[in-house]
């Protein structure tokens, strides 16, 4: 280099006054040891990529909080997610950011709440659909999804030098502009609304919904054999040296319900009862969890052939509660609501070496603490002022910690109805508020956790608490994409 410089030097002394000189060779001198430091640090970088672990965050769809043999049903069988949970933790109090789909993805792909982007507190309507005020307003300007101004944690890993793939359900904007090769997934394969026929791919208004990058693409197979196979692709695609994050969210237990083996030579009739969400056949319904079971263990193989599950978390949870053709026991409600059935949800991870096996967890979290554990684990960071508002669920983990000083929040609109709650400790707010009436509850939940008792007259002064947390949370992230609060519905 410095051979290098004295000849730059000495060539440019006949075209520039000597008092110039010192500057020019000070400069390039500064640009030179500049580049060559820019190339150790990436050079450190890919190393240090190699110790980062992978990632792997599976998502079931309508998943009931006792659907899996390790949270308690035994008419279905599940060996393979009931595994998993021996070889990790198993979440007791694990919830979904939202009582549907849109919500909890939106949140976990941001790793804040919902209610920060707008139109998004419920589930994108079948048909590119906005189903309460602010949604409208966005459909109506073909803005109804998650924008591409909000950093995900996908970009991020992207960014930092992950390989990162999507397959399976989206169901966060049918507009090209929100496909999620905008937002960070270099490999993608989804289904873009909130529920296709398995095999042809429609949906209630017999839109296609099988995409790549924006794009339609043909398939054959059962949805949930071909979201399996494109991860497994993508796990034998990959090296030793580059970390990356998979996320693979199914369609199943999600209606139409149709099993491995219903195929059919048309598409069901679009008044098909299997459409119904709160009553699928059970032996169809158990059908889809098991198929999806056995699937997630050929992940899991495809890991540990490639010599990867030592160097690799894998996190299992659902979106949203059951509906009623789930088994939510021992909650009440049901998926739409912010009973304890249509939020809590089984939540599992495993890391080996790290998280010990057969460990129970008792800590109430959110999805969006997976957002905020994987951020950790690969070092990465936001750098836009949005915080991520999750905690580090793993590393509580593996602390030992079960109990966190915070609060959880849910909202949950969908025409003039609104669902709101707020978990403290044990104590629970839940409000069911409509036009016509409003009605509001306190329960505790670790003497009832059926939410069965109803506590707001004998414990006022907590009731008062929780209501008044709830609406300064609520107060503070509502905002739509016009920077201003939303007050329709708000009294």
């Amino acid at each position: 280099m410095i051979q290098f410089l004295a000849k730059t030097q000495a060539g440019c002394r006949r075209l520039f006054p000597r008092h110039l000189l010192h500057r020019i060779a000070t400069l390039a001198f500064i640009a030179v040891v500049g580049l060559s430091t820019q190339t150790l640090s990436f050079a450190e970088s890919k190393a240090d990529s190699a110790t980062r672990p992978n990632i792997v965050l599976i998502l079931a769809d309508d998943m009931g909080y006792g659907d899996l043999g390790c949270y308690g049903r035994t008419d279905i069988r599940t060996p393979n997610l009931d595994r998993l949970a021996s070889d990790g933790v198993r979440l007791t109090n694990h919830y979904a950011n939202g009582a549907e789909c849109t919500p909890t993805r939106a949140a976990f792909l941001t790793g804040r709440y919902q209610q920060w982007i707008g139109g998004l507190e419920c589930a994108i309507g079948t048909g590119n659909v906005g189903r309460y005020d602010d949604a409208i307003r966005l459909r109506e300007t073909n803005d109804l999804g998650l924008p591409g101004t909000e950093t995900t944690i996908a970009q991020l890993l992207s960014e930092s030098g992950y390989s990162t793939a999507i397959t399976g359900k989206w169901h966060l904007g049918y507009e090209p502009k929100f496909a999620p090769n905008h937002h960070g997934f270099q490999q993608t394969f989804y289904c873009i609304g909130g529920g296709m026929d398995y095999f042809h791919y429609l949906d209630t208004v017999a839109g296609y919904n099988l995409f790549r990058d924006g794009n339609p693409v043909s398939g054959e197979g059962h949805f949930t054999d071909l979201a399996t196979e494109e991860a497994i692709k993508f796990l034998n695609h990959q090296s030793s040296d580059q970390p990356f994050f998979l996320y693979l969210p199914y369609t199943c237990p999600h209606s139409p319900f149709q099993g491995p083996d219903d195929v059919t030579a048309d598409p069901i009739p679009l008044d098909s009862p299997l459409w119904n969400q709160g009553s699928a056949p059970p032996e169809t319904y158990i059908a889809m969890i098991e198929h999806m079971d056995q699937r997630i263990g050929d992940v899991l193989k495809t890991l540990s052939h490639n010599k990867f599950d030592e160097n690799t978390v894998v996190i299992f949870a659902s979106d949203n509660g059951g509906t009623k053709s789930a088994r939510n026991a021992p909650l009440s409600g049901h998926k739409g609501s912010t009973f304890e059935g249509g939020i809590r949800v089984p939540g599992i991870i495993r890391w080996p070496g790290k998280i010990p096996p057969q460990t129970t967890s008792d800590l109430p979290c959110l999805t969006f603490d997976f957002t905020r554990s994987i951020a950790q684990l690969a070092g990465v960071s936001r750098g836009d002022g949005k915080p991520f508002e999750g905690i580090d669920i793993i590393q509580a983990i593996i602390d030992g910690d079960n109990q966190h000083d915070r609060k959880l929040y849910w909202r949950k609109q969908r025409g003039t109805k609104v669902w709101k709650a707020v978990r403290d400790g044990q104590l629970k707010y839940v409000s069911e508020q409509s036009p016509q009436r409003t009605r509001e509850y306190l329960f505790d939940l670790t003497a009832d956790v059926g939410e069965q008792n109803d506590l707001k007259e004998t414990h006022r002064v907590d009731f008062n608490r929780l209501r008044e947390s709830y609406h300064h949370w609520e107060k503070r992230v509502r905002q739509n994409r016009r920077g201003k609060p939303n007050t329709a519905s708000e009294q």
